[in-house]
């Protein structure tokens, strides 16, 4: 246990920081105290400092849970620029003479940054078992409930791993939990006790417009007028990697803005690429899918643009909170056109296999058994036509329902039990998905406030803004947008950049 007085002189010893914002303290207090904690801050808060200030202070090893390499990458370039050198990512962007050496270094270091598929290698758990943790972290931990069920399966492991290195305390952040999502953390994580320090998600200085129009050419040529109208970094999302890939292009004849698209067929190394071009203002907008600016801290976005209908609330709040980590005015503007839904219930139905497709696998699974056969992935995938978000909640079913372990067919369950209760739960999830959507159209077409509607679903009241929204009477020209020249994160300041090429009133853990 860490004695937790002068916690903000210690605040501003390591990141010369003067005090600490909405949630940070009462959070840090309680993991320095061993307990598992649950915490719950807007987007752009300072959720990092609730896990970096007490691995300075902590005797042991802070492991970090991180969806995103490129985020990943992103904490420990700052980290290792503020003069803190014991921090490491351990990623596929480390050869393999490169991770030997951090392997054979892993004690050394005070803060080690993975994602959930590295902690499904045993290897990997058999040297972090024989370290001192002393804190696991889950960094964007609605992703166990987001990602985990389909596309990220990996999240659903970490219990497990967390029981393979020792048990050690649990601090699990996120952005947007509603209740459902909560659950759901402490239910794979295993801990059904944790300390619950939730804050009000709304963001007072984000104002939201949501309109419809006619054709998706309606749609182009008001992302146009927009990015004419507000000069600032921008994000516009997309479910479709294709259109993502189109409209960059058709902004940068028509703007003359600097645009890449973003989206998860790009090389590893390319996504990479452009999220830091953005971060360092060499591209003015960028067309993504969902996965992009998750973490990331760029202060000064100044509009988000939605070209696509979100799955559900939780993803918009999230995207849309991407704006304004500055506290500066920022606009959210959402486009939907009728029959918008259409895409997102087709993929409702398509990235959980259908019934016939789940009684054909476990019957695949029987065969291999009764002939002897070692299970393969690719001919699973092959002989089922399964697409990775199929194969992945058939993966986590089939393990779930004992009929497969560690990649190895066990068939410990009745066939016909078996195939009832994925079956079951498939349509669980079809649905599960589709009021998703159907909650994010009532909100469109409600007639009463956006920041309220969108809102209630995570806290039981709201800030009364002005301007807020399109239903509070709210148009462009209310928009307190900073001029440009006055847009610049704090970390590009002279005196902050002086500061650290002088090692100013720095005492760093070397």
């Amino acid at each position: 246990m860490v004695i937790t007085q002068d916690l903000e002189k210690k605040l501003y010893d390591y990141f010369h920081i003067p005090s600490f914002r909405k949630g940070q303290k009462e959070i840090i207090h309680d993991v320095l105290q061993g307990k598992d904690v649950l915490g719950v801050l807007p987007t752009g808060s300072g959720k990092s400092i609730c896990y970096q200030l007490p691995a300075m202070l902590l005797r042991g090893i802070t492991i970090v849970v991180s969806p995103l390499i490129a985020l990943m990458i992103d904490q420990v370039k700052k980290l290792k620029a503020n003069h803190f050198k014991r921090v490491v990512a351990i990623n596929s962007f480390l050869n393999y003479k490169q991770k030997q050496r951090v392997y054979q270094q892993l004690p050394y270091y005070k803060l080690i940054y993975v994602s959930p598929e590295m902690l499904q290698q045993s290897s990997f758990i058999d040297k972090l078992s024989k370290l001192d943790i002393s804190l696991f972290v889950i960094d964007e931990a609605h992703c166990i409930s987001q990602w985990g069920y389909e596309f990220r399966p990996d999240y659903m492991r970490l219990g497990e791993t967390i029981q393979k290195i020792g048990n050690p305390p649990v601090l699990a952040l996120s952005a947007t939990a509603t209740e459902e999502v909560q659950a759901d953390i402490m239910q794979v994580l295993r801990r059904p006790t944790m300390v619950k320090h939730l804050y009000p998600i709304d963001k007072p200085n984000l104002v939201f417009k949501m309109e419809e129009v006619d054709t998706q050419a309606d749609k182009l040529q008001r992302i146009i007028e927009l990015l004419h109208a507000i000069d600032g970094p921008t994000l516009v999302y997309f479910s479709s990697r294709q259109l993502a890939e189109s409209i960059a292009h058709d902004i940068s004849l028509r703007t003359g803005k600097r645009t890449a698209a973003y989206h998860g067929g790009l090389e590893q190394i390319d996504r990479i690429s452009i999220q830091q071009q953005f971060m360092h203002r060499q591209l003015d907008v960028v067309c993504c899918t969902s996965a992009f600016g998750m973490g990331i801290d760029k202060s000064d976005i100044r509009l988000i643009i939605h070209y696509h209908l979100p799955s559900d609330i939780k993803s918009y709040i999230q995207e849309a909170g991407r704006a304004g980590r500055d506290g500066q005015s920022s606009l959210c503007v959402l486009l939907y056109a009728q029959h918008d839904e259409q895409l997102l219930y087709q993929l409702a139905e398509t990235e959980i296999p259908a019934d016939q497709v789940i009684e054909q696998a476990i019957c695949l699974l029987q065969n291999w058994q009764m002939q002897g056969q070692s299970f393969s992935r690719e001919n699973f995938i092959h002989l089922l036509d399964l697409s990775e978000s199929q194969w992945h909640f058939m993966q986590n079913q089939l393990e779930k329902h004992g009929m497969m372990e560690e990649g190895n067919i066990n068939m410990q369950m009745n066939r016909e039990n078996a195939a009832l209760a994925i079956k079951r739960y498939a349509k669980y999830r079809r649905d599960q998905k589709k009021r998703g959507v159907q909650e994010m159209l009532s909100i469109i077409h409600s007639k009463t406030c956006r920041r309220k509607n969108l809102y209630k679903h995570f806290q039981s009241n709201y800030t009364y803004v002005d301007p807020c929204c399109d239903r509070c009477g709210f148009s462009l020209t209310d928009l307190n947008l900073p001029k440009k020249h006055e847009v610049r994160d704090k970390e590009l300041q002279w005196e902050q950049k002086l500061r650290q090429l002088l090692l100013v009133e720095r005492n760093w853990v070397k």
